[in-house]
C-alpha cells in the first residue's frame, strides 16, 4: 500500500487456522485487499515461522492468537480483544489416512471445535463465516464433473467431519437467518506463493500429492508412492482437480466481498474444472523443475477414488471467480518454494 493510500479497514477478519498452508495464503491477499485480520492457530499443524514470513510479504505486524478452537476461553479472548465481524474458518486436521485410524480425534478437533467456535460466535454477534470445507463431501461421485447439487457421502471419517460442519452450519442458518454461511468445497490445492517464501510445509511423509513430488525432486524422499495404477482413468492413475493455492485464496476473498449479498446458505465448489492424473502432474513437474521424479507403483489407499474434478461454473456466477493459473505455474511456483526451503519452515 502507498503511503498517500489512507487505511480505511473493511473489517476485521478472524481466520482459524491462518498460520497453515491456504490459511496463511488467504492472509496475505485479505490484506493486501485492506482487510484487518487476527490469525487464531494451535500450530499442531503449522509453523510460527510461516506468520513471519506472511509479515515480510505484506510489509506489517499480523495480530496472532495462539489458541485451540475447542477451547470456549481461547475464542473468547479472541472475540473480546478484537471486533470480528467475519471467521474464515480454516482450522482443522486433514489427513485422510490419519482420519481412519484416528477418527475420535478428528470428530473431537473438526466437529466439536466447530461447534465451540460457533458458540463463541454467536455469544460475541458475531454471525458471519466462511467455511473451508472439501470436495472429499461427495464421496465416490458417479460423474465428473461435480457440481454442487451432486449428493454427499463421504468415504473416509475426514470428509464425514467436513460434511457434519457443513450440516451444523445449515442448522445454524435454518435457526437464525441472521447468520451469513458460505460453504467452500476446495478440490486439491497446490503450489505455493509466486515469492517462494510460504508454501505447503506437511509434517512427516506428506499426504498430498505435490509435497510429496516436490520432496522427491529435492532428494528428501527417494521415490514418489503411487498409489493404483489401475483404476478407470486414461493412465490408470488418480485424477484429481488441481488448484492452485493463490486462486483458491482469491476464491475466499471474493466470497468475503459478496458475504453480505446472500439471503441463504452458499455451497460453492472452487476447482478449476480441469482434471490431471498423478502421472500428468509429475511430468508438468519434471518439466517445470527440470529435475528426475522417480516413482514407484504402490497399493491403492483406503477411500481413494478414481476421478474426481469439479464443474466451477456456478462460484463463476456467484462469486465472479474462476481460476487463472495453470499446471505449469502451479508446478512452477510449488518447486520455487521446495528447493527454496528444502526443509520447509525448518532452518
Amino acid at each position: 500500500m502507498s503511503p498517500s493510500t489512507t487505511h480505511h479497514p473493511l473489517s476485521t477478519i478472524l481466520v482459524t487456522g491462518g498460520a497453515g498452508y491456504i490459511g496463511s495464503h488467504t492472509v496475505i491477499l485479505l490484506i493486501e485487499a485492506g482487510y484487518d485480520v487476527v490469525v487464531f492457530d494451535n500450530f499442531c499443524n503449522s509453523s510460527r515461522e510461516s506468520i513471519k514470513r506472511v509479515e515480510k510479504i505484506v510489509g506489517k505486524p499480523i495480530s496472532v492468537i495462539e489458541g485451540d478452537i475447542r477451547n470456549r476461553n481461547d475464542l473468547r479472548l479472541a472475540f473480546n480483544t478484537y471486533a470480528v465481524d467475519t471467521v474464515i474458518h480454516f482450522a482443522g486436521l486433514k489427513a485422510v489416512g490419519e482420519s481412519v485410524e484416528q477418527p475420535l480425534r478428528y470428530y473431537d478437533n473438526n466437529v466439536y471445535g466447530t461447534v465451540a467456535l460457533c458458540e463463541v460466535m454467536q455469544e460475541a454477534g458475531c454471525k458471519s463465516i466462511i467455511f473451508s470445507s472439501s470436495a472429499t463431501v461427495y464421496g465416490d461421485p458417479a460423474t465428473t464433473p461435480i457440481t454442487e447439487d451432486f449428493p454427499t457421502s463421504a468415504t473416509n471419517p475426514y470428509g464425514r467431519s467436513k460434511l457434519f460442519i457443513e450440516e451444523i452450519l445449515r442448522d445454524l442458518y435454518i435457526s437464525d437467518h441472521d447468520w451469513k454461511v458460505v460453504l467452500l468445497r476446495y478440490f486439491n490445492p497446490v503450489g505455493a506463493h509466486p515469492s517462494g517464501t510460504i508454501g505447503e510445509d506437511p509434517n512427516g511423509i506428506p499426504n498430498n500429492l505435490m509435497p510429496f513430488i516436490t520432496q522427491t525432486a529435492v532428494g528428501k524422499l527417494s521415490c514418489l508412492s503411487v498409489f493404483g495404477d489401475d483404476y478407470d482413468t486414461h493412465d490408470g492413475t488418480g485424477v484429481r482437480d488441481y488448484i492452485h493455492v493463490m486462486d483458491l485464496a482469491a476464491g475466499h476473498v471474493k466470497a468475503l466481498e459478496k458475504l453480505p449479498l446472500f439471503h441463504e446458505v452458499m455451497t460453492i465448489n472452487l476447482g478449476t474444472g480441469t482434471g490431471y492424473s498423478v502421472l500428468d502432474m509429475v511430468k508438468a513437474f519434471e518439466k517445470a523443475s527440470g529435475k528426475e521424479v522417480p516413482y514407484c507403483i504402490a497399493p491403492r489407499r483406503a477411500g481413494d477414488i478414481a476421478k474426481c474434478y469439479a464443474d466451477p461454473s456456478y462460484a463463476k456466477k456467484v462469486l465472479d471467480w474462476k481460476a487463472s493459473k495453470d499446471i505449469e505455474e502451479m508446478c512452477e511456483d510449488s518447486w520455487r518454494w521446495q528447493s527454496n526451503n528444502p526443509n520447509g519452515y525448518t532452518a
